[in-house]
């Protein structure tokens, strides 16, 4: 384990490497601000080296043999790829886990009202936010809205130079004097969060029988049917998500760093992806798992806690061995998992809320969490004592810089992810990641170096053979 700062080492020694993963990392994440922009553009990445779709290729009737590559999506909001080893996949796999959505707020089923002069679209947050940090800055809206004659458009409005952006508004100082009296929990509710869309109303029309009652809200629904050809009771169909709106940005006078919207968990996510389709092929069959649902309990057809992996894994199982339960338990109970999810950085400003010498830094590589969960341990996974060892070796062995962490002090909260799932199979599984400042902020901070170690690690994981 080292835990020298990777800019005085392998990071100033690669930096042309090291660019060119940051670089591509910062235009997925530009690209992919929902989960269904994740998995199409990791759709697209993955058919460029050879991966063929699941299905498709088992009613074909082809035979898969190790070096295939495979990829499973479930209703366009998670994924999982495969490459075939030489092994039997009952002899277990090795998994890369990571979530692919993001804190951020979500368009309510009948949003769009006028009030006092301006339209809205009502909200209903999703995932752990700090509810004043979504106001007062420019939101981009993007997501798809589904007609009842079966297609589907896509919506993406906030992010080309010429596009219009949207706002929640806040109130002004000069006014807030009972405002800043409360809570920071307080300080804007949850049905505040509305976003403020037009104030323009549509003009009278001669024809009309009768002056529109609500001509502004009129007139951004004349608009969005000139756009998508949608009526009002197409929201009812659409799901439409509120993101902050620009481009992912270097950060820093030396340009180390990177702020960005949706890093928890892209960053695990993208340098989960970039390792394995640049993985050769292995003994042990590989897998990339990117889920969604994970910011609100993994629940759901979509969320981990659903079949969609075990089915995939069962269709691999019957068509490289036999049809047996039995083996596609094995296959699951045989894995082992890096369950990558982003840690706590240590923050200088906030050091009260952290236990030093067990808390993860930035620039110092890829980060280990024995165990996540909420003060004694709550929720956790806590992993195996002999799996960590040999993850030590196996990181040793390929020169990873990496670290142990915990997600602050004791007391002071906690967190996790899909690792505890993953458990109840049985398998091997530790919490892993990159350390992020400002999590589940609007924007928030990587460090460049760890990146580029992370790809590095989930590599050298990959490719780990027992």
């Amino acid at each position: 384990m080292k835990k020298e700062n990777l800019w005085l080492g392998k990071a100033k020694e690669n930096k042309d490497e090291l660019n060119e993963i940051c670089e591509r990392y910062k235009k997925c994440l530009d690209e992919g601000k929902t989960e269904r922009e994740c998995v199409a553009i990791s759709i697209k990445m993955a058919q460029e080296k050879g991966y063929q779709e699941l299905y498709q290729a088992i009613e074909a009737g082809n035979p898969i043999k190790a070096g295939d590559k495979f990829y499973v999506t479930q209703m366009n909001k998670s994924l999982a790829l495969f490459q075939i080893g030489t092994q039997p996949i009952s002899s277990g796999m090795n998994i890369l886990g990571a979530h692919i959505d993001s804190p951020r707020i979500d368009v309510k089923q009948n949003p769009l009202y006028e009030n006092d002069g301006f339209a809205y679209l009502d909200t209903h947050y999703y995932g752990g936010i700090k509810k004043y940090q979504w106001t007062a800055i420019p939101l981009a809206l993007h997501g798809v809205i589904s007609k009842k004659d079966g297609t589907t458009v896509v919506v993406n409005i906030g992010e080309k130079e010429d596009d219009p952006v949207f706002v929640i508004t806040d109130l002004l100082v000069h006014l807030a004097k009972e405002q800043m009296a409360k809570k920071a929990s307080e300080v804007v509710e949850g049905e505040s969060l509305d976003l403020l869309i037009g104030n323009c109303p549509l003009e009278k029309n001669e024809d009309l029988e009768k002056e529109e009652k609500e001509a502004i809200k009129a007139n951004v629904m004349n608009i969005l049917t000139e756009m998508y050809g949608m009526e009002e009771e197409d929201f009812l169909s659409a799901e439409l998500e509120i993101v902050p709106a620009g481009k992912a940005r270097d950060l820093g006078f030396d340009r180390s760093m990177i702020l960005s919207y949706g890093q928890d968990d892209r960053i695990c996510a993208f340098t989960s992806l970039f390792a394995m389709l640049d993985t050769q092929a292995t003994e042990r069959t590989t897998c990339c798992l990117l889920v969604d649902k994970e910011e609100i309990g993994s629940v759901g057809a979509t969320g981990m806690q659903s079949k969609f992996f075990e089915n995939a894994v069962a269709e691999l199982v019957a068509a490289t061995e036999k049809d047996s339960q039995v083996l596609v338990r094995r296959a699951l109970s045989r894995s082992k998992m890096l369950s990558s999810d982003v840690s706590a950085a240590y923050d200088p400003l906030y050091a009260n809320a952290f236990e030093k010498k067990n808390a993860a830094f930035m620039a110092k590589g890829l980060t280990f969490n024995k165990f996540t969960g909420s003060r004694g341990k709550s929720g956790s996974n806590d992993a195996n004592a002999e799996y960590i060892a040999q993850l030590r070796k196996v990181m040793d062995d390929a020169e990873i810089s990496y670290q142990f962490s915990e997600l602050g002090k004791v007391d002071f909260g906690g967190g996790g992810t899909i690792a505890y799932i993953m458990a109840n199979y049985g398998m091997e599984v530790i919490d892993s990641g990159v350390a992020v400042l400002n999590m589940h902020a609007p924007y928030e901070v990587s460090s460049k170096a760890d990146v580029y170690e992370a790809v590095r690690g989930y590599k050298a994981f990959l490719g780990w053979n027992e």
